[in-house]
């Protein structure tokens, strides 16, 4: 019989695997968490570290007054999360957003859990399911789960896999930047966690400028990727290129748009597009370039964006790259609390249960440790609320989108980032205007929204949690501040 004394086993030393096994740990319950790299390398890792960040250095938003994602890290906070500690405790300028120094993030988890009395590390490939005796268990293996897990995977549950392809941006050293030409500034100036308002690199375009790298853009996948036609990619992490290929405009109303932006050496002249580098590490000496994942080829990368103005003479710390994301039908297979529904007390968590984005799958690993650890308890594990961030993607990876009578949530299953739209209703009338405002609709109303919904969020967390209302009311910015672009993910 099992005991309170008994470990519950946590595969997948990633984001989600390590805040699971730190939640579990939280619980007074002891973890054995496998991790396959130190043993076995993957195509994106480039170390062992825990909590490798393998895309970009960016957790996105941190305002939680009005973004989703900012009310998601909020939640986390609250809960003892250990990404989520580590982030803030390795945070690089960012503007709006909490980006990370990765190396240093990584090495901090990896300190945290491996110091951990209750937490053993084990390196090793777990090729199958987990044996019986391990009647508690998570599978966090992430995207880049290893093959023979996922046969093994695919053969319990009887349903295909599904994939689809994350890019990664180049990352280029600071001092190869032409300072002359490009300038530091947060869009619409906004200064966030750890930044001044001057947190982003930005390199001014012209309109024959942009011209000119759309068309190199297009000409270089033209060149060598036919064989990518068809490849299911994540909507939220599109290659540069393919963007490109939707149409001459769409970078500049994406990644390279221009507004809340005044470039420094010509205040006079408005940029027809700009590219945005953030910084990537804690000494400053490295920068991520913003939303410029990419699929080309090495030769390609180095040439096509050297044409950006500011990064003619670009040295490049890594280029980008492409890797494949493996996820499964949540919505059929498993329960509310993440267990497989054809086999109680084994779990799944992060992206492999069709979640998107770093903090997301850090957040269902914290739900799968607190749920494996309650169940170990003889307890039910204790679901939040729908009308958290926490539990609003819950019920995304557990109950879908559109519920079909022959293949119940598998058609419109497909991976999320947190967004408001997966939050319940507000209750009538709970949106009212502000004395002083004649006209109140649009985008105004909508802001209004957002922060009643994030509000009520963080009071519903507190609650699930068991902590007492906050002191003092979230401070909510003023309608028109709050509805500038922030996101600078």
């Amino acid at each position: 019989m099992k005991t309170t004394s008994s470990p519950i086993h946590v595969i997948g030393g990633g984001l989600a695997g390590s805040e699971a096994a730190w939640q579990i740990a939280a619980s007074g319950i002891p973890v054995i968490l496998h991790e396959m790299r130190g043993v076995r390398g993957t195509d994106a890792h480039k170390g062992d570290d825990l909590a490798e960040l393998v895309c970009s250095n960016s957790f996105r938003s941190d305002d939680a007054t009005s973004n989703a994602v900012g009310v998601i890290h909020a939640e986390m906070r609250l809960a003892g999360s250990l990404i989520m500690a580590c982030a803030d405790r390795n945070q690089v300028p960012a503007g709006g957003a909490l980006a990370v120094d990765r190396d240093g993030f990584a090495a901090d988890v990896t300190r945290e859990v491996e110091g951990n009395p209750l937490i053993t590390v084990v390196r090793e490939e777990i090729t199958g399911l987990p044996p019986k005796e391990w009647d508690q268990a998570i599978i966090a293996t992430g995207p880049l789960t290893a093959p023979g897990l996922a046969a093994a995977i695919q053969q319990e549950t009887g349903a295909d896999a599904l994939a689809f392809f994350d890019a990664i941006a180049p990352i280029v050293y600071r001092d190869s930047i032409d300072m002359d030409i490009c300038w530091f500034q947060s869009r619409y100036d906004k200064v966030g966690p750890g930044g001044d308002g001057k947190d982003y690199i930005n390199c001014p375009m012209d309109e024959a400028q942009y011209n000119a790298f759309i068309d190199a853009l297009v000409a270089g996948d033209a060149v060598g990727f036919k064989e990518w036609e068809g490849t299911p990619y994540f909507d939220g992490c599109l290659p540069i290129e393919v963007m490109a290929e939707r149409g001459r405009e769409t970078l500049r109303h994406g990644p390279m748009k221009p507004m809340g932006l005044t470039n420094a050496h010509n205040p006079g002249v408005k940029a027809h597009a700009v590219v945005q580098l953030r910084q990537d590490n804690a000494l400053g000496s490295l920068y991520n370039m913003v939303g410029f994942q990419t699929k080309l080829k090495y030769g390609a990368q180095a040439e096509i964006f050297r044409l950006i103005p500011g990064l003619q003479n670009a040295e490049f710390a890594r280029l980008g790259g492409l890797h494949r994301n493996t996820y499964i039908h949540s919505p059929v297979l498993l329960d509310h609390s993440l267990a497989l529904k054809s086999r109680p007390g084994l779990r799944f968590a992060g992206q492999i249960t069709g979640c998107e984005g770093y903090v997301e799958s850090a957040s269902i690993g914290l739900l799968a440790g607190r749920f494996a650890a309650a169940e170990r308890k003889g307890e039910t594990p204790n679901l939040p609320p729908a009308t958290t961030a926490l539990g609003a993607l819950l019920n995304h990876i557990t109950g879908g989108h559109i519920v079909s009578d022959e293949e119940p949530g598998k058609r419109s299953f497909q991976p999320m980032n947190i967004n408001f739209g997966l939050f319940p209703e507000l209750e009538p009338g709970s949106i009212v205007k502000p004395e002083g405002i004649k006209r109140f609709r649009g985008k105004d109303k909508t802001i209004m929204k957002r922060q009643l919904v994030a509000k009520r969020a963080l009071a519903d967390c507190r609650a699930w949690l068991g902590l007492p209302p906050a002191a003092e009311p979230v401070a909510q910015p003023p309608l028109e501040v709050a509805g500038q672009e922030a996101a600078q993910a």
